[in-house]
């Protein structure tokens, strides 16, 4: 597999692979998020190619401090094959050749295959809490069917 940056006629191929991973959700245009990753210097969509076509890819990228990846996705026809061990490879390298001294992701915490996938490859659980809050005027939680209003005592 031939790994290097995505490229403009690529963009499509790679939101197909994402959705067919299940990686996409409604409140996240996987469009825009290629094209602000994109847009700088700071990040970067790494494609994985196997005979012309794209078989993975990830999303990587640096807030000064550390690094970060995103949308790790593999071919599910041709998983267990270590596409994603050497995308997350390609990922950390990125990171290192930037002097970046740390990376990390963000996984949901019932996804326990993935979760397995990344201790296998020496990632630990953080006592970390996510918190987000959201300019885009899109709301997670509603978009997910989940009720996002806020439980109050009565």
């Amino acid at each position: 597999m031939r790994i290097g940056p995505l490229e403009d006629g690529e963009i499509e191929e790679v939101v197909a692979l994402w959705e067919r991973c299940s990686l996409t959700r409604p409140w996240n245009d996987p469009r825009d998020d290629i094209a602000l990753a994109r847009s700088g210097p700071a990040s970067e969509v790494l494609a994985g190619r196997l005979h012309g076509r794209i078989v993975a890819s990830a999303m990587v990228g640096t807030d000064g401090h550390r690094g970060w990846v995103y949308y790790l996705a593999a071919d599910p026809e041709l998983r267990r094959q270590g596409l994603g061990r050497a995308m997350m490879q390609a990922c950390e390298a990125w990171a290192r050749e930037r002097g970046v001294p740390k990376i990390q992701l963000m996984v949901r915490a019932g996804n326990l295959a993935t979760i397995g996938f990344y201790k296998a490859l020496g990632y630990q659980q953080e006592d970390t809490v996510v918190l987000g809050k959201r300019f885009d005027g899109r709301d997670w939680a509603v978009a997910s069917g989940q009720d996002s209003s806020p439980s109050v005592p009565k």
